[in-house]
């Protein structure tokens, strides 16, 4: 059960804020579309998205177990980090 929860605050928080959730927020904003359309729409998509990473992520551990994944994943997110940082910085000045 701990491991349910877990994964879903990560994949909860992930969103919040995500260009997929901006677009939901745009396409439900259009007064021809209705909302629960939008509801639907985006949740088929988050869920065949969701069902396509796993399916994928299982493949990938068949061929990449031995690699500590976690660790390169994380690294890749600090990178980012850093990137999103240093454009900020490098905007600010300019």
């Amino acid at each position: 059960m701990s491991q349910l929860l877990a994964i879903f605050v990560t994949v909860f928080l992930a969103e919040l804020g995500d260009k997929t959730q901006l677009a939901t927020v745009l396409f439900a904003s259009e007064r021809q579309t209705s909302p629960l359309f939008v509801f639907i729409a985006a949740s088929g998509a988050l869920i065949l998205s969701t069902a396509l990473a796993v399916l994928l992520g299982t493949a990938a551990e068949r061929w990449l177990g031995f690699l500590p994944l976690k660790l390169l994943a994380g690294i890749g997110f600090i990178l980012v980090g850093l990137f999103t940082l240093a454009e900020h910085f490098r905007a600010s000045t300019a």
